[in-house]
């Protein structure tokens, strides 16, 4: 998605758009992180953020703060690895993170089960049908990283697991902090990267 105030091709580059391009023409590995962090205008922002606003409460809620930020960047990871081996060659925005929490809401509604298990996964079941027919209509949208994002979530939900089975505990906070700080580091390398090609 792009449109009003949208960067150039080559600023999103720089600053960490990942998919086979930039990782194999440059070795950029390290934009399979960035590259959740980075959009192609207001629009594409407000769109995810109003996805991050529903999903991210109820994720949170069922998680911990912890687990949630850990699927979230591992599950938009996964999205762009499998983008990734779909080759796409140039890919940006948090949709592939979001999916990543979606899928672990649909592991938490179908392993948890009964009524308010179920209320869940139907919920979240429409939110992925919802994006892949977005994703059929409107060109640009990278389904590849959506359905990688929710089988991400989908598998870090059932490795990390949910407050009814165990609580967060130093482990999660531990992974969470690892994660956020090589998340950081990975960001500011793309801002140094790009005032060095200045």
């Amino acid at each position: 998605m792009s449109g009003f105030f949208s960067p150039g091709q080559t600023s999103l580059v720089l600053l960490g758009a990942t998919g086979t391009y930039p990782i194999d023409n440059f070795g950029r590995y390290w934009t399979l992180i960035s590259a959740n962090y980075l959009h192609g205008g207001i629009l594409h922002i407000a769109f995810n953020l109003m996805a991050l606003n529903q999903i991210a409460p109820l994720v949170s809620n069922e998680y911990g703060p912890s687990r949630m930020f850990s699927i979230y960047t591992i599950g938009g990871v996964f999205g762009y690895v499998v983008s990734y081996f779909a080759g796409v060659p140039f890919t940006i925005g948090a949709s592939a993170a979001i999916c990543g929490l979606i899928g672990a809401m649909l592991y938490y509604g179908k392993s948890r089960g009964g009524a308010y298990g179920n209320s869940v996964y139907r919920e979240v079941s429409g939110w992925v049908i919802s994006l892949f027919i977005f994703g059929l209509i409107f060109p640009g949208i990278n389904n590849w990283a959506h359905g990688g994002g929710i089988i991400g979530g989908i598998i870090m939900g059932a490795l990390l697991g949910y407050n009814e089975r165990r609580r967060e505990n130093n482990f999660d906070q531990v992974l969470a902090l690892l994660l956020g700080s090589v998340t950081l580091g990975t960001l500011g390398w793309a801002v140094m990267g790009t005032f060095m090609h200045m």
